[in-house]
């Protein structure tokens, strides 16, 4: 079976945004796009109201999709739009979905006043569960935002790509995170730019760390790392950059400059249940570029 770009479709401005994103990522991946509708069940009693009659909700059930499916097609010329309907709990249905996705695609409402997104219960809880990839993708989200400015000075779709940011961990690297950040720097022709953050160990030496200069043995390690990458992806010019303490701050200043912003989950089975984790946490609420973040062992 085929796997598609898949987006969570309600008709907000949001998910609008990320239908476009998942749009052009399909175009990207040569694969289809499918505008995924979750209607949640309404209780009997207000399913009988007039404002939400059967008549009132298939109409917009059938409208939205239709609509979208219909814009897409006209900016999109030969793409496959794929759409479908589904009735349950949105987070457990778009979690279900996501098993046969190549990417899991979901808008995010802009944060009031400041850049960055306002991620939803249903989100993170995709985030937290799905087995795929799952994309963010803010309201707002225009594809010239994730270019380079064109001669003019202006932002444009048709000007180079911008670089594509990994939050790499070290301590336990994951290939699927390391590819996925690859691919999607490799199909945007553009550079990776891999963002690493470190602690110095107790005994490092005070005047060293003021530097803010890595233990040569983390630059080494990175390196050692991302080695047989460079050597698979030749064509992607490849960025390392150690900073002192966490990566999320900078993973967070790097989005400013970015198209994509590739981070991890670890998948745990186990009492306590499945977690983003801090720093990812933190990159999804704040980034400026959409996220994806990649679930791994």
């Amino acid at each position: 079976m085929t796997r598609t770009i898949t987006v969570g479709l309600d008709g907000s401005p949001e998910s609008r945004a990320a239908a476009e994103w998942a749009a052009r990522e399909a175009e990207l991946t040569g694969l289809p796009l499918k505008l995924l509708q979750v209607w949640e069940p309404v209780p009997e009693p207000m399913a009988q109201a007039p404002l939400l009659g059967a008549g009132t909700r298939q109409y917009w059930a059938d409208r939205i999709p239709r609509e979208a499916a219909e814009g897409i097609a006209l900016r999109h010329p030969g793409l496959e739009v794929l759409t479908e309907q589904l009735s349950g709990r949105p987070a457990e249905v778009l979690t279900s979905m996501a098993k046969d996705a190549e990417l899991m695609v979901l808008g995010s409402r802009g944060l009031s006043g400041a850049a960055g997104f306002m991620v939803g219960s249903v989100g993170l809880s995709v985030v937290a569960h799905a087995e795929r990839p799952v994309v963010l993708v803010r309201a707002g989200e225009q594809a010239a935002d994730e270019h380079e400015m064109d001669p003019a000075g202006i932002p444009s779709a048709a000007a180079p790509f911008r670089p594509v940011i990994l939050g790499l961990d070290i301590e336990s690297p994951d290939e699927r995170l390391i590819e996925f950040a690859f691919t999607a720097a490799a199909r945007r022709h553009t550079a990776l730019r891999v963002v690493h953050g470190w602690s110095p160990p107790l005994y490092y030496p005070a005047d060293l760390v003021v530097q803010a200069s890595p233990v040569p043995s983390e630059e080494t390690s990175q390196t050692e790392i991302l080695r047989p990458w460079r050597l698979k992806f030749p064509d992607v010019e490849v960025t390392e950059e150690s900073h002192l303490g966490t990566p999320a701050g900078h993973l967070i200043d790097a989005a400013r400059e970015a198209s994509l912003v590739v981070v991890g989950r670890r998948m745990r089975n186990n009492a306590f249940g499945a977690h983003i984790g801090p720093v990812t946490h933190a990159v999804l609420h704040h980034s400026t570029a959409p996220v994806a973040v990649v679930p791994h062992g």
